[in-house]
């Protein structure tokens, strides 16, 4: 079937089963978007910035477990994508996002909106392609589509010329993909599963290391079934948040710079770590050397290249963690007893009792923590949680119940600022009126992509913003208090705007709040709103994300209050 390069990326969607896509047209991509203006098939949702229409792409892909779509042109269209791209990268997210080019003979002449976009693009996507021939097309966006969800997954970037998208060609479109050079390794070697269920059988103070990997391989539930059977407590990364539900009585917390007490001293006291699915980030080890020293390492990824890139692993397991840990468990029913690490659980609630998450429940300022704790109490697992990266982000993490994968939608690797709300609203788009979109920002992160109210105004999207506002950019300003002597070089955000008048500017409803009584008032009346809402949540300025293990530090060493000096 002959038909134009344009036509060919829509048919593409329509082969990959694509519901919706985010975007902003262009000079360069506009062929495409002539096509899209055509068809009916799938819904195109337009942002009001490119960077926030991958962002949408972004929370739409870790809400579904879907591939993500953006388009854009090219340009400064591409290099506004670029932020969306490595916090999809870093946080290994479904993406495929095609950007408009320049003609192919105008590649290389600084022509209008011209950049190197594939240049760019290569250090932060999976893969990406320029297409040089209409012939080329059809198999490109079958791999991309492909590579972007297969293996560990991740975003995967097409640059489309403009004069290719208007070509006629032959749209011959595989059924499958098979690439020499990329074999995703799916299942586990059974001899080193054998050896790990060993270790496991052997040790006295196991913990189960809790990673992203296990939210996008879909293995919660084995996960689940494993630590139940075990009896080995267990420990979430920030991006597993959800892997265990929070009233599991095996699940410690968080782990890391922000995690709790109970987390971080199990990591530090255990002597065998099953690691499933976490890239070892450096906001978890702290100091390598002292990191988990005790301990031997299982390490199960599908990424090979992930395993002992930073720190040594004894017994190291490629594969997919659902094929892995179902292989795990049956041996491990055999094998283990669950009651032996009983002294060991006990250590680690001891732990947990004598420092637990806390904040001063009597202050009769609003206490952000406070905040996200009556969120989690009325919406609980009827909420799906994104955040802007900062202190809301840290408190989030802590104190939110989740109970279920992909509930929580935040950017962990790269840490984006302006990311909640766009992701938010690629939330609200796919799950419609089944749940509810609740983003928490800071004063700070919610002004940088804060134009999508008029996109999600325009879709109906309902999103919930909760401002935490301390009128600071609050983690930075943490910093400060702790490490540089109380100089707040600009993070003061006292100058702000009149939240309310904003949303309401845009169509949008606010609401002013600096008391529990109107927090609780406002929240009862904004999950009734057809639109979406800022709330303008007045917090105690100088609260600061407690335990901390500053940067460089030991996860044993936190710093567990912070007292004024007189």
């Amino acid at each position: 079937m002959k038909m134009t390069g344009s036509q060919m990326v829509i048919e593409a969607m329509h082969k990959e089963g694509v519901k919706v896509a985010f975007g902003y047209p262009g000079g360069a991509i506009m062929n495409v978007y002539d096509e899209i203006y055509k068809d009916r098939n799938f819904k195109h949702i337009l942002t009001r910035h490119e960077q926030a229409a991958v962002h949408a792409a972004d929370g739409y892909a870790r809400a579904s477990g879907e591939v993500g779509v953006a388009i854009v042109t090219s340009g400064p269209g591409f290099t506004n994508a670029v932020t969306g791209l490595a916090t999809a990268y870093t946080d290994s997210i479904p993406m495929v996002v095609i950007s408009g080019q320049v003609p192919i003979t105008m590649i290389g002449t600084d022509a209008f909106q011209e950049i190197d976009a594939v240049g760019i693009s290569r250090p932060c996507t999976k893969h990406n392609y320029l297409v040089k021939d209409i012939k080329d097309l059809p198999s490109i966006l079958k791999e991309a589509f492909y590579l972007a969800k297969s293996g560990r997954p991740g975003p995967v970037h097409v640059d489309i010329p403009k004069d290719i998208t208007a070509k006629e060609g032959v749209f011959e479109y595989p059924s499958q993909i098979s690439l020499k050079t990329y074999k995703p390794h799916y299942k586990g070697n059974a001899r080193q599963i054998h050896k790990a269920i060993e270790a496991i059988f052997q040790s006295k103070k196991p913990i189960l290391y809790l990673g992203g990997g296990i939210i996008s391989s879909g293995a919660t539930k084995l996960v689940r079934e494993f630590a139940k059977i075990t009896g080995i407590p267990a420990v979430e990364t920030l991006m597993a948040r959800g892997a265990l539900r929070f009233d599991d009585p095996l699940l410690l917390g968080m782990v890391g710079m922000h995690g709790n007490y109970a987390s971080n001293m199990a990591m530090s006291e255990a002597d065998l770590m099953i690691a499933l699915g976490p890239r070892f980030d450096d906001r978890v080890t702290g100091r390598l050397d002292e990191f988990a020293k005790h301990a031997k390492i299982i390490h199960v990824d599908i990424d090979p290249s992930s395993i002992g890139k930073i720190v040594q692993v004894e017994y190291p397991i490629v594969g997919d963690l659902k094929n892995v840990l179902q292989s795990m468990l049956d041996l491990a029913k055999e094998k283990i007893d669950k009651d032996k690490y009983e002294n060991w659980r006990g250590l680690l609630a001891r732990y947990d009792e004598i420092h637990p998450l806390s904040y001063d429940k009597k202050s009769k300022s609003i206490k952000p923590q406070w905040v996200i704790e009556r969120v989690g109490e009325v919406l609980g697992d009827k909420a799906f949680i994104s955040t802007d990266v900062g202190q809301h982000q840290m408190w989030t993490a802590q104190f939110y119940p989740f109970s279920f994968p992909r509930q929580f939608i935040t950017s962990g690797g790269l840490g984006t600022m302006g990311y909640g709300f766009p992701a938010a609203v690629g939330v609200a788009e796919f799950i419609k009126d089944s749940a509810v979109s609740v983003n928490f920002s800071g004063d700070g992160s919610i002004l940088m992509n804060i134009q999508e109210l008029m996109t999600a105004v325009e879709q109906k999207l309902p999103v919930i913003n909760i401002i935490l506002n301390n009128n600071f950019l609050g983690m930075v300003r943490q910093w400060q208090t702790f490490f540089y002597d109380k100089r707040y070089a600009q993070t003061d955000l006292s100058m702000q705007p009149d939240f309310i008048k904003l949303a309401e500017s845009f169509g949008a409803k606010g609401y002013a709040v600096e008391t529990k009584e109107e927090f609780d008032k406002a929240l009862n009346d904004a999950l009734k709103q057809k639109v979406p809402v800022l709330m303008d949540v007045k917090v105690d300025r100088f609260e600061n994300v407690l335990p901390m293990v500053p940067a460089g530090g030991t996860l044993y060493n936190m710093m567990l209050e912070y007292k004024e000096e007189s």
